[in-house]
C-alpha cells in the first residue's frame, strides 16, 4: 500500500524538485525557461499522450487530426492560463484521476462500446475539448505548485503554453509516424482492438492510483 501510495503521489505531483527549486527562484519575465518546462511537461506526460493516442487512433486525414488536435489544444490552454492566473487549482490526485478517465473514456469509444451499450454514438469533438479542459486544469495545478513568482506571470505562462503546444507536436509527430507504418501492415486492424483495451486497462489503473492516493493521503 505504501508503495502503491508512493507511486500515485509521484505521478499527481509531476514536479521535479530541481525545476520547482529553479522556479522559485526567479522573477521576472523567463521566457525561454517556461518554454522548456511547457515542453517537458508534455513530453513527459504519459497521460497526455496516451489521451492524444487515443484521440488520432482511427484519424487518417491530416485535416481530421487538425480539428482534434486544435480542439484539445484550445481546451487545456484555456484552463491552463485562466487556472494559474486566478489561483483555481484542483486536487492533484482528483484531476489526475479525471485525466485518468479520458484516457479509459476515449478506448471505450474507439471500440464502439457506447454505440452498443447506450445505442448513440456521442459527439467525438465535443468530448475531446471538454477533456481538453480538464487537462488544462491538470496543467494549472502543477504550474501552480512551482509557486511562481506574480511579476512576469501573465508572458511566463504564455511561454510554458507554447512549449505544451511544442511538445505535444513532436509527441504527435512520433506517433503520426509510428501509425503510419503500423496502418500498412495487416496487424493494424487485427490487433486495434486489442490496442485500445490495453490503452482503457492503462486509464482505469490511472484512475485507481490515483483515487487511491486521494483517500489514502
Amino acid at each position: 500500500m505504501c508503495l502503491l501510495l508512493g507511486t500515485a503521489e509521484a505521478f499527481a505531483h509531476a514536479v521535479t524538485e530541481g525545476d520547482k527549486g529553479y522556479i522559485q527562484e526567479i522573477s521576472g519575465v523567463n521566457l525561454l525557461p517556461f518554454v522548456y518546462l511547457g515542453a517537458k511537461h508534455m513530453m513527459t506526460g504519459y497521460d497526455h499522450i496516451l489521451f492524444l493516442f487515443g484521440v488520432i487512433f482511427f484519424l487518417y486525414r491530416i485535416k481530421h487530426i487538425g480539428i482534434y488536435v486544435s480542439l484539445f489544444a484550445l481546451g487545456h490552454s484555456t484552463t491552463m492560463i485562466l487556472g494559474v492566473y486566478f489561483n483555481v487549482g484542483i486536487n492533484s490526485y482528483l484531476i489526475d484521476a479525471i485525466i485518468g478517465l479520458s484516457v479509459f473514456y476515449k478506448a471505450l469509444d474507439n471500440i464502439g462500446a457506447f454505440q452498443r451499450w447506450l445505442g448513440f454514438q456521442p459527439n467525438t469533438k465535443v468530448a475531446t475539448l471538454v477533456f481538453g479542459l480538464f487537462h488544462g486544469f491538470g496543467l494549472a495545478t502543477k504550474i501552480i505548485e512551482y509557486e511562481i513568482s506574480p511579476d512576469g506571470l501573465v508572458p511566463n505562462l504564455l511561454a510554458f503554453n507554447v512549449g505544451v503546444e511544442i511538445g505535444q507536436l513532436l509527441a504527435l509527430t512520433v506517433i503520426l509516424i509510428g501509425m503510419s507504418y503500423w496502418r500498412r501492415t495487416s496487424s493494424f486492424i487485427r490487433h486495434a482492438y486489442t490496442a485500445n483495451v490495453a490503452m482503457m486497462s492503462a486509464g482505469f489503473i490511472l484512475v485507481g492510483m490515483q483515487l487511491t492516493g486521494y483517500f489514502v493521503s
